[in-house]
């Protein structure tokens, strides 16, 4: 198997690395890195637990190698910090948190349609619920998980415009 040498910027801090080529990046996280917030569940793309973000855009990190990361910037959950507070308190409140193993996955989800929103257009339970079709949760109903969005979404809006 080759190794390939990456540099990868993981939450704002560099990393150089020399990976094995069939290395994904959701093992290189997890293992290399120990930022475990990133969870595998299905490890085919389906479930959403390992999304992550990759110059700004959700991927299954399941399905992305660590080196095709190489030269990008990576955020997982851990490195959404303060960015993530308001949802992630609005989900307890709203009760879209039980096991929480998929709620990382929600998390990087919710904050890519958070940011693309940034056109004031009004965030709606249908599109709300279109955004997070490919994150999986067996808990919660996913009502909860809507209601956080949405009213994350309209606070910032409010904001916004105020």
């Amino acid at each position: 198997m080759t190794d390939i040498p990456i540099e990868v910027t993981v939450n704002g801090a560099r990393f150089r690395r020399t990976v094995a080529g069939r290395l994904s990046l959701a093992d290189f996280l997890r293992e290399e890195l120990r930022l475990t917030g990133t969870h595998l569940g299905c490890e085919h793309g389906v479930c959403g637990a390992c999304s992550v973000l990759v110059d700004g855009r959700s991927v299954r990190a399941c399905l992305m190698l660590a080196a095709q990361a190489d030269g990008r910037e990576v955020t997982t959950v851990e490195g959404l910090g303060e960015q993530a507070r308001p949802l992630r308190e609005c989900l307890a409140r709203r009760h879209g948190l039980q096991c929480g193993f998929c709620t990382p996955g929600f998390l990087i989800t919710a904050t890519e349609l958070l940011q693309d929103n940034e056109s004031g257009k009004p965030l709606t339970e249908e599109g709300v619920r279109e955004a997070i079709s490919g994150n999986i949760c067996r808990c919660t109903g996913y009502q909860g998980i809507v209601e956080a969005v949405l009213e994350v979404g309209n606070e910032t809006e409010t904001r916004d415009d105020t």
